[in-house]
């Protein structure tokens, strides 16, 4: 078990993205992107055309390490995160995960309760060791003061994808799965939490400084089940992976929660909140506690568009953020039809003509 003496430069210092999650206050603000490597990049789409299909570019250390560290390269960001998805992990227990161009992943759905004899009750790692063999390739090739994120799905959103076998609009299959078989569904996420925490625990091993946890769906739940599970499931992979490793940093990004953001970090002890872009700045840096680090949270597209909506965005989140430790990000991913120009506009609006503090 580590402590934080971890995730320094040769000279000593504390690389900027990790002494802001460890409750620093910087400005300007580290700075890195939800799916900052993607189809925007010229560059990514070069190597992307090399692998037959997206989990086979995944599962490629080379082509993986490659896509993670390219925009790093261009544009000087304080975090790289790991090029993966985050249905590795239904892959890994057995699921059958595909990718079809243009409609996005295909699972074997789970549509009755006996369908979970098909799942491996144990997450298979040495599937996943390409992954790993990623993270120690990246290592090798990231700048000293860079630090490195690694990632998983939180397990409401797996189970969405897992229950339903493909992207649905308002995750209804996986909610009437969870009232009809409440304690099946209650199984599936044990098992996820547990999977993640040994996915998470190696990813640590190999070489990541700091772990997300993405709950992209989990603003689609009452309360109670919020509470079921999005919170306590994230409260438990936080719990189960500093068991492992003490000091491990952990971002959660309970994507739609809006004004349950604060139980959520109460109750999860994560160290930072990634915030979506529905949540008004100065609301957050009022309401969420002082000494939580916020993450976000310009619109993806008012960073696609440019202009007044990109300048406007990025002054208010400065203005409201300022005094406090914020990491600045987007509210979600980047769009693959973002200009390339734009990114570099923001992250000059960020570095240089930001507000003064």
């Amino acid at each position: 078990m580590e402590g934080h003496s971890h995730g320094q430069t040769k000279s000593g210092q504390a690389k900027p993205f990790l002494r802001v999650l460890d409750g620093e206050a910087l400005f300007p603000p580290p700075v890195w992107l939800m799916r900052q490597a993607g189809r925007y990049l010229p560059e990514y789409r070069a190597i992307r055309a090399k692998a037959p299909s997206f989990l086979d570019f995944c599962y490629t250390p080379s082509l993986a390490a490659e896509a993670t560290l390219q925009p790093v390269r261009r544009f000087g960001l304080n975090a790289a995160i790991l090029f993966s998805d985050i249905l590795v992990i239904p892959d890994a227990l057995g699921q059958k995960v595909c990718f079809e161009t243009g409609e996005g992943p295909k699972l074997d759905p789970i549509m009755a309760p006996s369908d979970f004899a098909k799942l491996d009750e144990r997450i298979d790692l040495g599937r996943l060791s390409p992954v790993f063999e990623t993270i120690k390739l990246v290592k090798q090739g990231l700048p000293e003061d860079v630090a490195l994120i690694g990632f998983c799905g939180a397990p409401w959103t797996l189970a969405c994808y897992m229950i339903a076998g493909r992207s649905t609009p308002d995750q209804v299959p996986a909610r009437l799965f969870a009232y009809r078989f409440r304690a099946e569904f209650q199984n599936l996420i044990n098992r996820l939490v547990e999977a993640s925490v040994d996915y998470l625990a190696r990813q640590i091993e190999a070489g990541v400084e700091v772990v997300q946890i993405f709950d992209t769906w989990a603003g689609v739940l009452p309360f109670a089940e919020f509470k079921q599970w999005c919170l306590e499931p994230a409260a438990a992979i936080v719990a189960g992976l500093r068991l492992r490793h003490k000091s491990a940093r952990v971002i959660g990004f309970p994507k739609g929660a809006g004004q349950r953001l604060a139980e959520f970090a109460a109750c999860t002890h994560v160290n930072a909140l990634g915030l979506d872009s529905t949540i008004e700045p100065r609301w957050a840096a009022r309401t969420l506690e002082r000494n939580l680090v916020l993450q976000g949270n310009l619109d993806p597209l008012a960073l696609a568009a440019g202009g007044a909506a990109l300048e406007t965005g990025v002054r208010e989140i400065l203005s409201a953020f300022c005094g406090r430790p914020h990491i600045f990000n987007l509210g979600h991913g980047i769009l693959p039809q973002t200009p390339v120009e734009h990114v570099a506009l923001m992250l000059d609006l960020v570095r240089h003509q930001g507000v003064t503090p």
